[in-house]
């Protein structure tokens, strides 16, 4: 396998500036999901690395080779689409075979690999079926082992569980990751969903309008969001984002939501916030919790249910909170109504607070 390396990657289109001077180290054996938007410039990124586009400006490095002016099959990459691409009149074993058979590859050789590719995916019983008789997720895996049987030095996936359902979806998840741990592999995977993005990643890649918003384990960036941005588009549901401005009050400074409420902000070494400035302020659904007493230091104030969403094991909660519209969390079994008044408490040392004008992290 190989590291992959993007250094001030820019691509046009005509006058049309799409990815704007890139810059990316991804490591050998791991494994990178480039996750925004419609339009970010996600998918864009990954062709240029397999080489379906190319570049405009810049420098692609796999391993130790500059790759901008090399074919694709000269890459050494393996991609698996999102319309699986399967031959309809091959079987499995032939679908599977069909690029090592092109590159003249012995024929027992091209038997091993795919009796090897299809162990680790559980196609062994499918190898004599055709598409039509396979299932979605069967598909699907016979396209991974497409792209596992050519050993390549990194694979690259294009969006490839977005035709799959709910259930569908998850089992594949966990199947890619464990062909990452079994192939020890360098994975290059494009998504807009960011619970595919979290729960895959080694690394996460945010992107937005080609521009990168932020690169972090899923942990960092889901605790750590650098902007409005990030910590809106990940996090499920997505992070309260409300506009606020910071006031000196008794005890030190105070959030102030157009004067209906202020909510205390806790001393933080380092805080680039003082009175006088617009901010937004962000808070998870996790740290919004409903007659809760689960946080050791908290701010509670009572709230007026507006919309109930019951998840099973949780029940999500839109709430109006003095006029301010909040998302908060209820354990699953409680029967909650719209027009309940119910006491809020808010974690304050997840607290967040962003600059209103540039969307920046500044607390």
């Amino acid at each position: 396998m190989a590291a992959v390396t993007l250094k001030d990657v820019v691509k046009r289109y005509g006058r049309t500036e799409v990815l704007h001077r890139i810059n990316l180290d991804i490591e050998d054996n791991e494994f990178v999901v480039l996750v925004g938007p419609s339009g970010c410039g996600k998918s864009t990124t990954l062709r240029l690395v397999a080489g379906l586009e190319t570049v405009t400006e810049g420098e692609i490095r796999i391993g130790d080779r500059v790759v901008n002016d090399l074919a694709p099959k000269d890459r050494d990459v393996a991609m698996v689409f999102q319309n699986y691409a399967l031959y309809p009149h091959m079987n499995v074993f032939k679908n599977m075979s069909f690029g090592l058979r092109l590159q003249k590859v012995p024929r027992d050789e091209i038997q091993q690999r795919v009796e090897t590719a299809a162990g680790i995916l559980g196609l062994m019983d499918l190898l004599k079926r055709k598409p039509f008789e396979l299932s979605g997720g069967q598909r699907q895996r016979v396209a991974m082992g497409r792209a596992i049987v050519r050993e390549p030095e990194v694979f690259l996936f294009d969006e490839p569980l977005s035709n799959l359902d709910a259930k569908l979806r998850t089992q594949m998840r966990i199947e890619i990751k464990r062909l990452h741990h079994k192939v020890e592999a360098t994975i290059i995977y494009v998504t807009h969903d960011q619970v595919e993005a979290m729960s895959l990643a080694d690394r996460i890649v945010i992107m937005q309008d080609g521009y990168i918003e932020q690169v972090g384990t899923p942990l960092e960036v889901f605790q750590h969001p650098r902007n409005t941005f990030v910590a809106g588009f990940i996090g499920t549901p997505p992070m309260n984002l409300v506009p606020a401005r910071i006031v000196a009050g008794d005890g030190g400074l105070k959030l102030d939501f157009e004067g209906r409420f202020q909510v205390p902000v806790p001393e933080k070494p380092g805080a680039a916030i003082e009175a006088g400035m617009d901010v937004i302020m962000g808070l998870r659904t996790e740290d919004l919790l409903i007659d809760s007493r689960r946080f050791p230091q908290d701010w509670r104030v009572e709230s007026v249910v507006e919309v109930v969403e019951p998840l099973g094991s949780e029940t999500l909660v839109h709430v109006d909170l003095e006029g301010t519209a909040f998302i908060a969390k209820s354990e699953g079994r409680r029967l909650i109504r719209r027009g309940d008044r119910l006491q809020l408490a808010m974690n304050l040392e997840h607290l967040h607070i962003f600059d209103a004008e540039k969307g920046e992290s500044i607390y």
